[in-house]
């Protein structure tokens, strides 16, 4: 198949068959320009789905559309004496119509039309997200087990998930990598469309996504802003002072969740009282448990992520067993 270049072409005694593709992820209507230029110059348009999306634009484009099926056969007669036909590609992509033509052109035995992809309209990016909601949608309505779902059934997935991308990223496993994000963006999906049925404050995916968006601008007044930042330290600090703006907090440990790992617990603390300028000392106390609040207390200070290196530890830990199992 020849590629698309926007201009007419001259006439082949055989004709011209252009298939054209268009991507449900973008809105019906929005075609390229070499698209409307070669709907606009077809002998004939051609679409096998009545309720195609892309349809009512077309027709109100006065762009006349058949409904039909051809066959490869049919389609190299219609073009017979220099016609162009163009195939509106139903989501499948016709793989029926081009494996006839392709068997056609593979005889020999046939003078064939010329044949043309012409992409009419392209996904922008982050498009396939739009396929995960419609999916998400779906299973939540017709799936037995995730239909039954609740925030507070899922919240050990979003533990078990999160942890699962941690280990990909040490291992510095990329297909892992790509894999554990998608399992970490899906519990973002799943709980949004839970959010969506709740009586008294439903909020959806669009909401999510908004509210973050809002933050990510108020927090970079360096990008989109006049603020000027030239450093990573600088970047921080008008993360923090707008933080500080809007949660209005109390104290400084004021939205620590304390129910994270020890280790990383003690470092976030540690990590909020330096960056406060505050002078605590550490408690005085016997036991396990003050000694390791002093490491990673130790440990932040030294830019060093406590659960990490403990991880990399056991990790070395955990070989050494296997060496010595075998």
């Amino acid at each position: 198949m020849t590629a698309p270049t926007g201009s007419a072409p001259t006439a082949s005694p055989t004709g011209r068959v252009v298939l054209l593709t268009t991507s449900h992820r973008v809105a019906p209507g929005l075609l390229s320009w070499p698209a409307w230029q070669t709907l606009r110059e077809a002998d004939r348009v051609l679409c096998a789905d009545g309720a195609h999306p892309q349809l009512p634009y077309l027709r109100e484009a006065g762009i006349r559309v058949e409904e039909s099926s051809p066959t490869a056969e049919d389609l190299v007669t219609t073009c017979a004496g220099g016609r162009t036909v163009v195939v509106v590609a139903t989501g499948e992509g016709e793989p029926a119509l081009t494996d006839g033509l392709a068997r056609l052109a593979g005889s020999g035995r046939v003078a064939m039309p010329e044949l043309e992809l012409l992409p009419a309209s392209y996904d922008l990016p982050g498009a396939r997200l739009l396929d995960l909601i419609q999916v998400m949608d779906r299973i939540r309505r017709e799936c037995p087990w995730s239909s039954r779902q609740t925030h507070k059934g899922l919240a050990k997935y979003g533990i078990e998930e999160a942890y699962e991308l941690v280990e990909a990223i040490e291992d510095g496993d990329r297909d892992e990598l790509r894999e554990e994000l998608g399992d970490v963006l899906l519990q973002v999906v799943f709980h949004a469309r839970i959010a969506e049925e709740d009586e008294d404050a439903p909020f959806s995916i669009d909401d999510v996504a908004a509210t973050i968006v809002t933050k990510l601008i108020h927090r970079h007044p360096h990008v989109f802003g006049d603020a000027t930042a030239t450093t990573p330290e600088e970047v921080k600090a008008h993360w923090l002072r707008t933080k500080a703006v809007e949660k209005r907090r109390e104290s400084v440990t004021d939205g620590i969740p304390l129910h994270q790992p020890g280790l990383a617990l003690a470092a976030k603390l540690s990590s909020r009282v330096r960056s406060a300028g505050l002078d605590v000392p550490l408690p005085a106390g016997e036991g396990i448990g003050y000694e390791l609040l002093a490491l990673a207390a130790r440990a932040e200070t030294e830019g060093t992520d406590p659960e990490a290196a403990l991880r990399a530890a056991a990790r070395v830990y955990r070989d050494a067993i296997r060496e010595r199992e075998k």
